[in-house]
C-alpha cells in the first residue's frame, strides 16, 4: 500500500495556491505517495485544519497520514496584519509538527509582493511547493531510518 500524504493549502491567492499545489503534488506523485488535499481560506486556518486532520486520522482505525505539506502565501500589506498571519500561522504549524512528531514540509510563503510570490510558487521557477514536499519526504525517510 502506498504511503499517504496530506496537503493543507490556503486558497487566499488562488493563482499562487494553484502553482504551489501543482509543485507539491508533482513531487509527491513522483515518489508514489497517495495525495489528499484539504483547502482552507487563509494561512491562519492551516494549523487548525492540520490539527483536525491529525485528530480525525488517529480516531479512524489507526489510519494516519505518513507525511504532511502545508502551503500558503502571506504578502506584506500596509498594516501589521502580515506579521500576525506570517508569525502565528508558521509558529502554530511548527509547534504542532514538533509536538506530534509529524513529517511536515512547510511551504508557506512570506513575501513582500505578488511577483515574489509567483516567482517562488511557479513549478518552473523556484518551485517552493515542490521543495516543501521534498522536505516532508526527507523527514518521512528519516523517521523510517530512525525506527529501524
Amino acid at each position: 500500500m502506498a504511503a499517504r500524504a496530506l496537503i493543507v493549502e490556503a486558497r487566499f491567492y488562488t493563482d499562487i495556491a494553484d502553482m504551489l499545489l501543482a509543485g507539491a503534488t508533482a513531487e509527491l506523485k513522483k515518489k508514489h505517495f497517495n495525495v489528499e488535499t484539504l483547502s482552507v481560506p487563509g494561512v491562519l486556518e492551516i494549523p487548525v485544519a492540520l490539527t483536525m486532520a491529525v485528530d480525525a486520522a488517529r480516531r479512524r482505525d489507526h489510519t494516519f497520514y505518513d507525511l504532511f505539506v502545508v502551503l500558503g502565501t502571506v504578502i506584506r500589506g500596509e498594516t501589521g496584519h502580515y506579521d500576525v498571519v506570517a508569525g502565528e500561522g508558521n509558529r502554530a504549524v511548527m509547534d504542532l509538527a514538533v509536538s506530534q512528531r509529524l513529517a511536515l514540509g512547510n511551504g508557506i510563503l512570506t513575501v513582500e509582493n505578488g511577483e515574489q510570490a509567483r516567482e517562488r510558487a511557479d513549478p518552473n521557477r523556484k518551485n517552493k511547493g515542490g521543495d516543501a514536499a521534498a522536505a516532508a519526504i526527507a523527514l518521512f525517510n528519516l523517521r523510517a531510518t530512525l525506527n529501524q
